[in-house]
């Protein structure tokens, strides 16, 4: 396949006139030209989305737990343009996680159509009941590398970040003991700022939904943001859905971040492209509203209704981020957040062929997965 007249986001973070070859799924330097050859018509071509952090949609949640509902949240996941997924768990019993992430490997282990699972990213159990969100804290449990290998060992391996409130007993021992390409994640967390700098100091790379279920950021209490802030290492996650985060704020974040330390995700719910009603999340009352989903027991913020894309263009046209930076922050950083940026992330030579079109408005006009049209 060869697509020809676009604007291609590059390597170099930038757009450039140009075409994209495709062979054997993957991009490549070589044109061929007894193969497909796709118009983009001045469109410009990006990387597939990644999503790290997303509930579910279309009526379906991962923590639904079977292969069905993960299933159908992959095919509408790559038919917007997120072509890869880490999918999050909620706050549940250990057993009934350690049988999601068991399914979350079959589906692995198998394959199947509709967008990659690249991992999965543990949002609960070791989190704060202060900062709960619209966790059951029934089931929020201490720090155990026991109860973690477990999760661990039902995945296998699949898990890519597990969250910590940073303040809760036996966490920063817990940090200290996590090894082997797993991302602690500080999230979900009422810390002060000397105990998320602590955690950070010994490990942890990573924060849950920047500014969402934690402590708040003030001039004379900067908390989990004012780490983050402080913390170079550390990347974090931004829901720009319009709701979760003011504009004012999102733009402060990439100025005091950059936009290499910031990952744009969806933390979208089953809700996600269906009709505004009464939903669940982790086995919580939900009820939807708009671009709004509210915990029906306390009317916290309850995951979001947006996918990536919709995520990405209301951050560029509503929010005055850069379309480049944008699109960096929904493509290379989280493939290099996942340890998959040699295969994913960016349109390069030798890199799956993960590609999709959008017109001058951000509207997607094609999405290419594996070399292959869906969209």
């Amino acid at each position: 396949m060869r697509i020809k007249n676009v604007r291609v986001f590059t390597e170099a973070q930038r757009f450039k006139e140009g075409e994209i070859c495709i062979a054997d799924g993957l991009f490549t330097e070589q044109k061929n030209d007894t193969g497909e050859v796709l118009d983009g018509k001045g469109c410009y071509a990006i990387p597939g989305l990644i999503d790290i952090h997303l509930h579910g949609c279309k009526g379906h949640d991962f923590c639904d737990g079977t292969s069905g509902a993960l299933e159908a949240i992959a095919r509408y996941e790559a038919s917007v343009g997120v072509t890869a997924i880490a999918p999050a768990v909620m706050t549940l019993p250990v057993e009934q996680l350690e049988y999601i992430l068991s399914v979350a490997a079959d589906h692995r282990r198998k394959g199947g159509e509709g967008a990659d699972v690249l991992g999965i990213n543990m949002e609960g159990p070791f989190i704060s009941r202060q900062k709960k969100g619209a966790q059951d804290e029934a089931h929020m449990i201490p720090c155990s590398l026991e109860v973690f290998r477990r999760f661990q060992a039902a995945a296998e391996g699949l898990v890519r970040y597990i969250a910590v409130a940073p303040e809760e007993p036996g966490a920063l021992a817990f940090v200290e003991q996590m090894h082997g390409g797993v991302t602690v994640s500080v999230g979900h967390t009422n810390a002060t700022y000397e105990q998320a700098r602590a955690a950070f100091e010994r490990g942890a790379s990573h924060a849950i939904h920047l500014y969402n279920a934690m402590s708040p950021f003030t001039h004379r209490a900067p908390g989990v943001v004012g780490a983050v802030a402080d913390s170079g290492h550390v990347a974090a996650e931004l829901i720009c859905d319009g709701v979760h985060v003011h504009p004012a704020v999102v733009r402060a974040t990439f100025s005091m971040l950059g936009s290499d330390r910031i990952i744009l995700v969806s933390d979208s719910m089953r809700a996600t492209g269906m009709p505004d009603g009464d939903y669940t999340l982790g086995g919580q009352a939900v009820h939807v509203e708009g671009r709004r989903a509210v915990s029906v027991s306390d009317g916290v913020l309850a995951g979001s209704v947006t996918h990536l894309m919709d995520c990405m263009r209301t951050a560029v046209k509503e929010m005055a981020v850069p379309l480049e930076e944008a699109v960096a922050c929904a493509t290379v950083n989280p493939a290099k957040s996942l340890g998959e940026y040699g295969m994913y992330g960016s349109i390069s030579p030798g890199k799956k062929a993960h590609l999709v079109l959008l017109d001058q408005e951000l509207h997607v006009r094609a999405v290419i997965k594996d070399g292959k049209r869906l969209v």
